[in-house]
């Protein structure tokens, strides 16, 4: 189950994997300069596959009518990176990748996309201070990475085993 990040490779997301409620906070309006945050809380569950170079997870939730969203994380052997990979039920649309990997337990990893009609900067980080909690934060920047808004962060506290 979980695995100290000795390598910060390979293994980076070893300490995802299993059962986790998570407690959500999201900005409702990005990149408008809004300070108003919404709450909701999820169960995920994130196995992993190809022999440990990648996992997939699974976040379900009541929040806006009933949401799902659905990770896949492959891990490059040549390039020594992380790729990650999100969809969810707002229209079952795979977002670009973000790339990148793990320092000293904490990984960021960047991609580009679109926030309504702005080209963004898309920064992941995630941490982990043990087995039974961690922490992912979503940012975008709009000025290539010089000034960061944080719009989401997921605080994870891993559940019992069923």
């Amino acid at each position: 189950m979980y695995m100290s990040d000795t390598s910060d490779g390979a293994n980076g997301f070893d300490f995802l994997h299993g059962t986790w409620n998570v407690l959500n906070r999201r900005l409702t309006s990005r990149l408008t300069n809004s300070d108003e945050w919404e709450t909701f809380e999820a169960v995920g569950r994130c196995e992993p596959i190809l022999n440990g170079l990648g996992n997939a997870d699974l976040m379900r939730t009541d929040w806006f009518g009933g949401f799902e969203g659905f990770s896949l994380r492959l891990f490059d052997t040549a390039t020594q990176k992380w790729s990650i990979y999100w969809a969810d039920s707002n229209g079952a649309r795979l977002f670009p990748p973000l790339v990148g990997a793990f320092v000293d337990g904490v990984g960021e990893f960047f991609g580009r996309d679109k926030e309504g009609d702005q080209d963004v900067v898309v920064r992941f980080r995630w941490s982990h201070d043990g087995p039974d909690s961690a922490r992912w934060e979503q940012a975008f920047s709009t000025d290539e990475g010089k000034q960061w808004e944080t719009n989401w962060i997921m605080t994870f506290t891993r559940t019992a085993e069923a």
